[in-house]
């Protein structure tokens, strides 16, 4: 199966795409309305309105550093997953989305480096929990978070992941225990993106690694801005050795024209029947 991941709630419709996902918070802080004939999108700690807006909440290393954009390595301002105000504005978010369609993906979900977070909430949270290891409280704060968010959601959950399957990378890196979170996902997705797909060797080997490390069924989403048509073929050809389905993120349009194409080649040659004589 193929899907598509926008900003645009028609293309969700788009008959080329046998499943939608719709945008409904992402990482800018945007939000729109959740529609009912896709699966809902929700950014949950990436956020750079509510980082703007108030710089309290996000995280810091141990140096007071934030996680925001203006830093080499951040592409998107965070959000400290211990911030119990902005998790209930999240879950008001989600029992949005469910009121329209009642699956619902969650996206950047998790700390943003291994060394985050140190602000005064997480250290005096992490000095009142049952935890003398800092890994292990953030992998609790991540997946009682997943567990509160899922609680809520009474259909399909399609669940983000980093796209490191390194082991021990998403645990210390995002706060993310895969085999705890498990329980309560139906499927991941994992984006593998390039802004050109001209080789594939290590989409293949990531794919393979997540093949490995996880008993969910997972997707693989691939970036089909202006990536040549050519190109995205065979990069969907790659995933979809191993992924459950692949989604195309963010140009339906190019996305819609490699599927049209793979399916025109799977047709070209096919005969019905045996020819008339002498035709």
């Amino acid at each position: 199966m193929y899907g598509v991941v926008t900003r645009n709630a028609e293309e969700v419709r788009w008959p080329e795409f046998d499943r939608g996902f719709y945008e409904v918070k992402d990482v800018t802080g945007r939000s729109a309305e959740p529609i009912e004939d896709g699966v809902n999108m929700v950014s949950c700690f990436g956020d750079n309105a509510a980082a703007d807006a108030d710089p309290s909440l996000v995280p810091v290393d141990d140096l007071g550093r934030p996680a925001t954009r203006d830093r080499s390595y951040f592409d998107w301002a965070y959000v400290c997953p211990s911030r119990e105000d902005y998790r209930e504005g999240l879950f008001d978010v989600i029992d949005d989305c469910v009121d329209a369609n009642e699956d619902v993906r969650l996206d950047d979900i998790g700390f943003p480096r291994a060394e985050y977070c140190r602000c005064g909430v997480c250290e005096e949270s992490f000095k009142a929990s049952e935890y003398e290891d800092r890994y292990e409280w953030r992998a609790s704060v991540i997946t009682d978070f997943v567990a509160d968010a899922v609680d809520r959601i009474p259909g399909r959950v399609y669940m983000t992941l980093y796209p490191d399957p390194y082991p021990g990378h998403l645990y210390e890196r995002a706060g993310i225990d895969l085999e705890a979170v498990e329980e309560h996902v139906d499927e991941f997705v994992v984006p593998l993106y390039d802004t050109a797909y001209e080789t594939t060797y290590w989409l293949e080997t990531i794919a393979r690694g997540f093949e490995s490390a996880l008993e969910t069924p997972f997707n693989i989403e691939l970036y089909a801005v202006n990536i040549d048509i050519d190109n995205l073929i065979h990069a969907t050809e790659v995933a979809e050795a191993y992924g459950k389905d692949v989604f195309f993120g963010y140009e339906a349009s190019n996305a819609r024209g490699a599927l049209r194409r793979m399916r025109a080649d799977e047709r070209e040659g096919v005969t019905h029947g045996d020819p008339e004589p002498g035709s």
